[in-house]
């Protein structure tokens, strides 16, 4: 048994790159969705790609790499294999979101935007996950926990961390 890979692993080549690039460039407002075709399929836009994507949309790579920094969503380097997103958002601040922030930096020895040397956790502020009612909200990949203590967050990035998939 061994780990599922994190994007780190993914590797990508310049005609991988180009080929997603010219699937959409035909595309009104090509941009956006370009971009979005590149992070989901190689889980980050690397540097090397800005180049490629404005040569081939006519932009510049200043408007290319402008628009990558606009976005939160977009990331220029490999994500950890669990991306942790803490809610920022007022509802959940009031119940206890700034104090699970700094338990969550100090646990994982990261800050925002940026990934563990193990390549496990990715940390990212969100602004909200729609469970107001239920705060502080964190969401792991694609999975939204409410009510979250430090204590919680704690054993949930140790069976986070402990969980081995079988690869075939």
């Amino acid at each position: 048994m061994s780990q599922i890979p994190s994007p780190v692993a993914d590797a990508w080549t310049p005609a991988q790159i180009q080929a997603v690039i010219d699937a959409h460039r035909e595309r009104p407002g090509a941009m956006l969705p370009t971009l979005h075709a590149i992070q989901d399929r190689f889980g980050f836009i690397p540097d090397e790609a800005v180049p490629m994507i404005a040569e081939t949309l006519r932009h510049t790579r200043a408007e290319v790499h402008g628009i990558i920094s606009f976005y939160h969503h977009f990331r220029t380097h490999p994500a950890g294999r669990s991306v942790i997103q803490i809610c920022r958002a007022e509802a959940c601040q009031s119940v206890g979101s700034r104090q699970l922030e700094a338990h969550a930096k100090a646990s994982l020895g990261v800050d925002y935007h940026q990934t563990t040397p193990d390549h496990e956790f990715t940390l990212e502020p969100v602004y909200c996950l729609g469970n107001c009612a239920c705060g502080p909200s964190i969401r792991v990949n694609d999975d939204v926990y409410g009510r979250m203590t430090p204590e919680q967050f704690d054993e949930l990035t140790d069976e986070l961390s402990a969980t081995v998939v079988e690869v075939k």
